[in-house]
């Protein structure tokens, strides 16, 4: 098969591009990277940070969900357009789409990271603050949303494929957020809804017994 990714079922940055793949019905072989595969995955890439899509067909290799999400627009688009035609409509979701990265998702991440730790080794302070920038940004999503089905109205886009992974674990780890942050809650049950992030969650059932508590 021309398409390979590599991740892992739980990753919140696998499902943003899972989502992406899944909007659009393109093929591809997810190729799991866990304790008994991340050295050979190492080979292929020394960073070893997933995901990561190899197209064979092309001779590439293309990490960094965002990245991924536009490389397969351009090469394997769908009916499903998650990056506008005009210009002005594509910078929008971008802006949202690094909004989420960087604001939900990096400070969603801190929880993960800190309990894999040793216990002698964790950071209080810093998830502290991890949890009240996430706090931050969901505020501001709140006022965003407003009544839109979508991040930027009636069409989805690949902002929203950014959206939902950091506001399902977000609200798992730092939550909950139901009562405070209603329309973002609400927000998220639609993405939860919409059969490609429920085919990514479905997928990830069996292994969420792994997740730090």
């Amino acid at each position: 098969m021309a398409l390979k990714l590599y991740l892992h079922p739980l990753s919140s940055y696998c499902h943003k591009v899972l989502i992406a793949l899944y909007e659009n019905d393109i093929a591809f072989e997810p190729q799991i990277v866990d304790g008994a595969t991340f050295a050979a995955f190492k080979q292929l890439w020394p960073l070893g940070k997933f995901p990561l899509l190899q197209d064979e067909d092309r001779n590439q290799l293309i990490p960094e969900s965002s990245i991924i999400i536009e490389y397969l627009a351009t090469h394997y688009p769908g009916p499903v357009q998650l990056i506008p035609a005009d210009p002005d409509l594509a910078r929008e979701v971008r802006v949202r789409d690094r909004f989420f990265d960087n604001y939900l998702h990096t400070p969603m991440q801190k929880f993960a990271n800190d309990r894999l730790r040793p216990a002698e080794k964790r950071d209080p302070f810093g998830l502290e603050e991890a949890k009240t920038a996430y706090r931050a940004a969901l505020d501001i999503l709140e006022s965003d949303i407003g009544t839109k089905t979508w991040i930027l109205g009636d069409e989805f886009t690949m902002a929203d494929c950014a959206a939902g992974p950091p506001l399902f674990y977000g609200d798992r780890c730092y939550g909950p957020f139901r009562a405070s942050h209603p329309k973002s809650l609400a927000y998220l049950d639609r993405l939860m809804a919409r059969p490609s992030y429920a085919r990514a969650l479905r997928e990830a059932q069996p292994y969420f017994h792994l997740l730090p508590k």
